[in-house]
């Protein structure tokens, strides 16, 4: 296999895969500032656990997210996709995040979603989910 097995991936950072009732969620590390590598050992993917609601959440770009999805999912306990669209909202509108180029790729174990800029939430079709 080489990069013309998969047009147009370059740099992916973070992907998601749903298989048989289980989530992965991996990521490389690096983190990048145009061309240059600034850190090649970041934590790109965290669990959080508000209420003992588990969902695992990989990033790419700004790490300001993970604290407003945690709160989401606490104001929401148990509801992944209402308080994945409730950030994708303030996301949206709010003038700092708007600011922000990442994404989002969160698993509570059933269900994954991929939560972005524009204020899209996205349900991989085929289980499948990369981003960066």
């Amino acid at each position: 296999m080489d990069k013309s097995d998969f047009p147009g991936w370059h740099g992916t950072t973070i992907i998601g895969v749903k298989k048989d009732g289980k989530v992965v969620i991996a990521g490389d590390g690096q983190v990048s500032l145009g061309q240059t590598v600034i850190k090649g050992t970041a934590r790109k993917v965290r669990r959080l656990s508000p209420g003992g609601f588990d969902v695992v959440a990989g990033f790419a770009g700004s790490t300001a997210l993970l604290e407003r999805l945690e709160a989401k999912l606490e104001a929401t306990p148990g509801q992944l996709a209402r308080a994945s669209v409730e950030l994708a909202k303030d996301w949206r509108t709010d003038k700092y995040l708007q600011k922000l180029e990442a994404m989002l790729i969160v698993s509570d174990g059933s269900e994954m979603f991929v939560i972005t800029g524009a204020g899209d939430v996205l349900e991989p079709e085929h289980n499948v989910a990369a981003i960066g």
